[in-house]
């Protein structure tokens, strides 16, 4: 190699693309892939959903409506499995 290669983002253009419609439908998609994978892993009956909202970008969250749901998350990880499933990478804050 003959030296080292500089690396800009271009930030502008990063915002651009995440706040496009198609990013959104592209979110929810994986939302409601992750919902699904979700639902066969719960009890059935078990109320799941895909709450679909903008900020400065589109975005979308996977809600288990069920009193049980912080225990399933804490023993098994059913979202972070499901997640993962969708080939998304979870990390702690």
């Amino acid at each position: 190699m003959s030296g080292l290669v500089k690396l800009e983002l271009d930030h502008n253009g990063i915002r651009a693309l995440l706040s496009m419609a198609e990013m959104h439908t592209v979110i929810e998609g994986l939302a409601e892939q992750i919902a699904s994978t979700v639902r066969a892993s719960v009890p059935a009956g078990a109320e799941v959903v895909v709450e679909s909202y903008i900020t400065d970008r589109g975005a979308a969250a996977v809600v288990v409506k069920d009193r049980a749901a912080m225990g399933w998350q804490a023993r098994d990880g059913v979202l972070t499995r499901a997640a993962g499933a969708a080939g998304l990478e979870v990390r702690a804050r």
